[in-house]
């Protein structure tokens, strides 16, 4: 293949490097697992990945297998023997013979064939890079679900006290005389909630770190401590368009359609190869023993032999011209293919792009006005109502609604960075982050 080699130096980075750096990794972050070190565990450890790898290398065993010509066939044999005596000098039509034997497919149908295993190689060479960006975009969604569990408990967690709180205050006002005890139940009830939710996310964590797990290629029972994280951010240069151009240059399963329209090519031009005949040579010698009856009583003289066979394709109208259209639909189905990949890879990006986007704009808008405002109506409602200006109930709503908002913010954040991972394996091996 032209390029074999680069593809062959390509893999062994996307295969060998992860290992490397996982043990760098794992030195520097110790127990808790970052987000780099999730994708180079699962870059080395997945078995789905190292499937996919062993099926590339398996294929490019096979090229030089196809264009070699087939085995020659040598044959031995005893001729005309006659079976009064069994005497191989008897008959003068009796001999030993020895045979050698070629089969010659027409010029270049070998080379065709070659070629169509080499592109097939370079297709399971592109499935390997595709399965590596779909992996590295599953472990990182599937850390940043986690991460969102993580600061969703945090944030039970703080409300839970702020409600312990709450109950004390109300108990207080109660006992002397200037609350009401429904004020006191209300705020068990909202605690009671938050416990259950605390049941429910911790579950959900769980099921994620199983998940999480498993791309990685460890047991599912194995416990996960998240590490340092790292908010990105896409790069201001990289819209839409810019990001179509970089798929159609290095999105892995787009280079994979086009090494399957290479491949149906030259299955095309193989197929009509043959109406071309193909040929079989055979040489052979025969050893004769004895001597011719005569005068002279000479010892009768070894034979040669030599033969040439060709293969008629005469029965082209049912066989060769079917096999042409055969291979000339199923290129036009490549092609097909192709562009259907094509479309499926745009739409991706751009349902990436306007999520990101529009996390983006939730995270601002959150940061900057909605959880201040939230939090400082918590902390006036709270002041209103330690002096019996504030309806309890209204303080108890005032902190749920924070509640609300606290996890809303945090879950624009997890899907932020999920759409960029996303932008990220949509277009391949590139850097799209500012």
């Amino acid at each position: 293949m032209k390029n074999i080699s680069q593809y062959n130096q390509r893999v062994n980075n996307v295969i060998l490097l992860p290992v490397l750096l996982l043990c760098m990794i794992s030195v520097s972050f110790g127990g808790n697992l970052s987000l780099k070190q999730a994708v180079y565990t699962g870059l080395a450890k997945n078995p789905g990945l190292t499937q996919i790898w062993k099926r590339y290398e398996a294929l490019k065993e096979i090229p030089s297998q196809v264009k070699s010509l087939p085995d020659p066939i040598v044959n031995i044999g005893l001729i005309n023997l006659p079976t009064n005596t069994f005497d191989i000098a008897q008959e003068p039509m009796t001999n030993v013979q020895i045979g050698f034997s070629q089969y010659f497919p027409y010029p270049d149908k070998l080379d065709l064939k070659g070629e169509i295993a080499e592109f097939e190689a370079r297709t399971a060479f592109h499935t390997v890079g595709e399965v590596r960006l779909l992996l590295i975009s599953h472990i990182e969604s599937t850390w940043w679900q986690v991460y969102y569990f993580d600061r969703a408990l945090e944030t039970i967690d703080n409300n839970q006290v702020l409600l312990r709180q709450f109950i004390r205050i109300a108990e207080e006002k109660y006992k002397t005389g200037q609350g009401l005890q429904q004020d006191v139940l209300l705020a068990q009830l909202a605690l009671s909630k938050l416990l259950d939710q605390e049941i429910q996310v911790k579950a959900f964590r769980r099921n994620q770190s199983i998940n999480l797990n498993l791309l990685m290629g460890k047991k599912a029972s194995k416990q996960i401590k998240l590490g340092k994280k790292r908010i990105k951010s896409l790069s201001h240069k990289m819209n839409e368009k810019y990001l179509y151009r970089l798929a159609v240059d290095y999105r892995p399963s787009l280079k994979r359609e086009e090494s399957k329209v290479l491949a149906a090519t030259s299955r095309l031009s193989l197929a009509r190869k043959g109406y071309y005949p193909d040929f079989n040579v055979a040489v052979s010698y025969a050893d004769r023993r004895g001597y011719n009856p005569g005068i002279f009583n000479d010892a009768r003289s070894d034979l040669f032999s030599l033969k040439v066979g060709i293969k008629i394709p005469l029965y082209y109208k049912t066989k060769q011209s079917r096999a042409v259209q055969q291979r000339f639909i199923e290129q036009q189905e490549s092609y097909a293919s192709m562009e259907d990949e094509k479309l499926k890879v745009m739409a991706e990006i751009s349902k990436n792009y306007t999520d990101y986007n529009k996390a983006k704009k939730q995270l601002l808008l959150f940061r900057t006005g909605i959880l201040p405002q939230a939090r400082q109506t918590v902390e006036s409602m709270r002041s209103g109502y330690q002096v019996s200006k504030v309806d309890f109930l209204n303080l108890i709503q005032s902190q749920v609604t924070l509640y609300n908002y606290e996890l809303m913010y945090w879950k624009a954040l997890t899907v932020s960075m999920q759409a960029l991972s996303g932008i990220k394996a949509n277009v391949g091996e590139v850097n799209i982050y500012e």
